[in-house]
């Protein structure tokens, strides 16, 4: 049974979404890292400390993105993506020949 939907717009959609955090990658790093030097701020109460340390593991959290990517791209039917690129190759072609 055929599917409805696009399997080929799902698809390019996580590649778009992949390509954006690759962008914010460098972004979030720095973050985290910042975090995680002002945990050695001299004389830091440990409710700050506490409350650093969350920040840096909700940082660290933004990577199960890429595990939910991979799991939409592992719902997509095997050969879907395939014989969508080839139903549109083959529908380019027909409309080349008239």
């Amino acid at each position: 049974m055929p599917i409805k939907w696009s399997a080929l717009q799902v698809s390019q959609a996580m590649d778009e979404i992949e390509h954006q955090l690759g962008l914010a990658e460098a972004f979030l790093d720095e973050a985290k890292a910042k975090a995680s030097e002002a945990r050695n701020i001299a004389n830091l109460p440990g409710y700050l400390d506490e409350r650093l340390f969350r920040l840096v593991i909700q940082i660290e959290r933004l990577g199960y993105v890429k595990a939910a990517i991979n799991s939409v791209r592992k719902a997509i039917p095997e050969g879907a993506i395939e014989a969508e690129l080839k139903q549109q190759k083959q529908g380019i072609q027909q409309s080349l020949g008239f």
